[in-house]
């Protein structure tokens, strides 16, 4: 029974974890800031891009992470194999921030290019033309945090498990300090 908990609901609850930090992080954004959001994202394709690109890249994240830490009994380690694809698509959270960034910038261009000199406009067309900036941003360092959580998830479940399961510890790279 131990082992079933150790092998097969460990590597589960760990693979659950950015999930559940990322709907939790979700939830915890004020309700009319929540909403806002989703009715200006209707309207802005970057945030499409990003929302996109972001969400996909966390599911096969996810998956993979939870394959990462399956233990396997004939080799007597974790499942290795999906250990390239977690740190490659680990680091496409880089990406987001920077694709907020370029929707903040055309979101800003495009509202100083719609303000004619001379003229007074009004600040809520201010607000409707620079929320694409504001929601860009916010959309971007969304997708970067919950797309950096399941590869720390993977480091830390792998030495839960093992410590759980009186395994030994992975053997340190040379060079690495304890």
């Amino acid at each position: 029974m131990r082992r079933f908990w150790i092998h097969i609901v460990l590597p589960l609850a760990f693979a659950a974890v950015p999930v559940l930090a990322a709907a939790l992080l979700f939830a915890a954004i004020p309700a009319d800031a929540r909403r806002e959001y989703m009715n200006r994202v209707v309207e802005s394709p970057i945030d499409w891009i990003i929302i996109g690109l972001g969400f996909t890249l966390f599911a096969v994240q996810v998956v993979f992470a939870w394959r990462a830490m399956r233990w396997r009994e004939l080799q007597a380690d974790f499942d290795h194999r999906a250990d390239r694809w977690v740190n490659h698509l680990s680091q496409a959270a880089e990406w987001f921030p920077l694709l907020g960034l370029i929707g903040t910038v055309v979101a800003i261009l495009q509202t100083f290019s719609s303000i004619t000199p001379g003229s007074r406009p009004e600040p809520s067309d201010i607000i409707r033309k620079y929320a694409p900036a504001i929601t860009a941003t916010g959309g971007g360092l969304y997708m970067a945090f919950i797309n950096i959580l399941p590869i720390w998830v993977v480091g830390m479940g792998r030495d839960l498990i093992r410590a759980l399961g009186g395994y030994a510890p992975p053997p340190e790279t040379p060079g690495e300090k304890s």
